[in-house]
């Protein structure tokens, strides 16, 4: 799709999956962060089949054109992003992911959209985290897989606090499977090989407040283990 298409400034994506406790305030954080910009957005809400009364509250948005609303069968948080990215390189020039617990903050975004037009990809890189050891492994393998296969330039690889022009985001997507694991980890790889313009941004990370980490330790191993050999086998180009 050609970029002329795209009548919207932004499309932020935002996968969700049982958080009932916070989505509402968190959603409210970004709307409330956008409007004071005066962006011409939409806001792509997706419900990957949580268990909890997520959907419930989702659906308190269903009145706001703002807010696009997709109740979705769970298949995990990688192929959720990309259903999101797909649909969002449609509408709008530039599309931005963030998660849906409230851990890096709708208030720190003004400092990526007001230089975004000079850079490629903006990135939230995520200070003062405090990992378990078993996501620390996983993080530190998944740099250094992209510096191996890709090369340097994206500091934060996994990083759900990314700005990325549309045109950029759909020449990659086009070529990464739907059940991909790890789709930021390869996105931001391939952008690194290209040699794009990249802008860091030091988020302050907060904790999650409400709910519970939903991928426990021997699941997160297996995931980074399918992700790794996704990556291999999934190299996009530019």
């Amino acid at each position: 799709m050609q970029e002329e298409t795209r009548t919207l400034d932004l499309a932020l994506v935002m996968p969700i999956y049982n958080e009932e406790e916070c989505i509402v305030d968190v959603v409210n954080s970004w709307l409330d962060v956008l409007n004071a910009l005066e962006v011409d957005y939409r806001a792509i809400l997706l419900n990957d089949g949580s268990t909890d009364e997520t959907a419930k509250a989702v659906d308190t948005f269903a009145g706001n054109n703002r807010v696009e609303i997709v109740h979705k069968p769970n298949s995990g948080h990688g192929p959720t992003i990309l259903m999101g990215y797909r649909r969002a390189v449609q509408i709008a020039s530039w599309v931005f992911q963030t998660d849906s617990d409230g851990e890096m903050k709708a208030e720190y975004f003004p400092n990526l959209w007001r230089v975004r037009e000079d850079y490629d990809a903006l990135f939230g890189t995520r200070e003062g985290r405090d990992q378990g050891l078993a996501r620390k492994v996983i993080s530190a393998v998944s740099r250094l897989t992209v510096r191996v296969l890709f090369g340097t330039g994206v500091k934060d690889v996994n990083t759900a606090y990314r700005l990325i022009r549309a045109g950029v985001l759909e020449r990659i997507i086009k070529q990464i499977p739907d059940d991909t694991v790890a789709p930021n980890v390869i996105i931001s790889g391939a952008m690194a090989k290209a040699g794009l313009r990249f802008f860091h941004y030091p988020i302050p990370f907060e904790f999650r407040k409400t709910g519970t980490v939903s991928i426990i330790r021997w699941k997160l191993c297996k995931l980074a283990i399918r992700a790794f050999f996704q990556t291999l086998s999934c190299r996009p180009s530019m």
